[in-house]
């Protein structure tokens, strides 16, 4: 049976021309090496005000605003370095997620994330601290082998 990962090579091209659309065209600061869903929302009101760090991936239907017209304000919203933004999430106008933070799917975050955190819920609070991820947000211990206690 065929994988689907014969279609990374389709989806990695993809991506890469969006992000070149979305750094060029619109002026959004995406680095090279973050990872983000096709479906991922990022503001295109004040599209300077997007940062996305190195080895950061922003999952489906998320959304990552730099705007409120209620309010004049626009500001710049940053994700840091290694860092995972959850599924259908929103980090809203002049945020900045720490380096090496987790933000859980669904999460409303409304203030800064700390480095090194989880956070969780709406709004969203913190979790969990001190955590250690590599790439990406993944939890270091995520590959290691099962223990065997015996």
């Amino acid at each position: 049976m065929p994988s689907l990962n014969q279609l990374r090579l389709l989806r990695t091209a993809l991506q890469g021309s969006r992000r070149q659309y979305y750094n060029r065209l619109w002026g959004m600061h995406i680095h090279p090496t973050a990872m983000f869903s096709l479906s991922a929302y990022f503001d295109r009101t004040y599209p300077a005000g997007v940062h996305v760090g190195a080895h950061s991936y922003v999952a489906f239907g998320a959304t990552i605003l730099c705007h409120d017209r209620t309010r004049g304000l626009y500001v710049d919203t940053v994700i840091g370095q290694n860092c995972f933004v959850g599924a259908r999430s929103m980090i809203l106008p002049g945020v900045t997620v720490g380096d090496e933070s987790i933000v859980a799917a669904g999460a409303i975050v409304t203030k800064d994330v700390p480095p090194r955190t989880i956070v969780a819920g709406n709004p969203a609070k913190v979790i969990r601290r001190d955590i250690e991820v590599g790439h990406y947000g993944r939890f270091l211990s995520a590959d290691a082998p099962p223990t065997t206690e015996g």
